[in-house]
């Protein structure tokens, strides 16, 4: 069977690094297009290097555009993932660079290049996606999917404002613009995340039994666990990988339903907010594949496989 053909947009993150972990263990990656999101572009650039460092990939890296599309964030994502986005644990400058080309024009010659190939993997805020879409709206016709981590189905988000998921949150009107010009993707949505976290003592192991990916991501992990454990988050959320997991092995989805989806761009209290037409009460068409359920056991395979832990017990 053919590994799967990945481009990856991502705001290396603790999650994001586990996820392209999974990528490279699993599939092929075309590039890594850096946003800003969990923490700011040089950071997240530097991690994506870093994380090309490790693996010993030649993996080209693109670094994005730094700012949401029309307003400055209300908070980033640093009391979670560190300041520096890895758990503040001072990796040395990493040898790989990035490249001058920057990440829209990226993903729209890559698609370009290989049309129908690529699985576009979304796992941070959509801004490089967006103003790669403004400049050729036919892009969608180029991907042969989409997968999206990002959204809250039922409002239960994850930023200060409550209804909204962070990726969507940080740059509502980019996530506008890609739900409004896919007309199908798959939405791996936070609810669905917490919904298939993993036991601390079972993670736990496989950081045990893996190898110098599990070492690697054992530290950077460090800061993103001990907040999840004082906020009422059950064990080991793991919200990138589980898209990458979607992405990589689409028939893993034991749950799904096709819905309307758009984004909140005004209300004072749900600026962000993903919204659902779950009655279809609107009369527009579903673009959204929203993913509820997945195997539990093929997701953990796929995970202690990146972490060089090897098949369970």
């Amino acid at each position: 069977m053919s590994r799967p053909q990945l481009l990856i947009d991502t705001d290396p993150g603790v999650d994001d690094a586990l996820a392209i972990l999974m990528a490279h263990a699993h599939a092929d990656v075309a590039g890594l297009s850096i946003a800003a999101g969990n923490v700011g572009l040089n950071h997240t650039v530097r991690n994506a290097r870093i994380l090309v460092d490790l693996l010993g990939a030649d993996t080209p890296v693109f670094g994005g555009c730094p700012t949401p599309l029309v307003r400055q964030p209300e908070e980033d994502a640093a009391f979670v993932h560190g300041g520096d986005g890895f758990g503040d644990v001072g990796f040395p400058e990493p040898v790989a660079q990035a490249s001058d080309e920057s990440a829209a024009l990226a993903l729209l010659r890559l698609t370009r290049e290989r049309p129908g190939e690529l699985t576009l993997v979304a796992l941070a805020p959509l801004t490089n996606l967006a103003l790669a879409l403004r400049l050729d709206p036919s892009l969608p016709q180029r991907v042969k999917r989409l997968v999206v981590m990002g959204g809250a189905v039922t409002g239960h988000g994850n930023t200060g404002n409550v209804p909204a998921e962070f990726n969507v949150g940080f740059d509502p009107e980019a996530a506008h613009v890609v739900f409004e010009s896919f007309s199908d993707f798959d939405l791996v949505d936070w609810e669905a995340t917490l919904r298939h976290a993993f036991e601390d003592a079972e993670f736990d192991q496989w950081l045990a039994d893996g190898d110098k990916r599990a070492a690697f991501f054992g530290k950077v992990f460090g800061t993103a666990r001990a907040y999840n454990a004082t906020h009422d988050r059950h064990g080991i959320v793991a919200a990138d990988a589980l898209a990458m997991a979607v992405a990589i092995d689409p028939d893993m989805v034991t749950r799904s339903e096709r819905r309307h989806v758009a984004v909140e761009l005004d209300g004072r209290l749900t600026r962000g907010a993903t919204v659902v037409d779950w009655a279809g009460r609107l009369g527009h068409p579903a673009n959204a594949n929203i993913v509820l359920e997945v195997d539990q056991a093929r997701f953990a395979a796929m995970v202690r496989t990146a972490l060089g832990a090897g098949p369970a017990a």
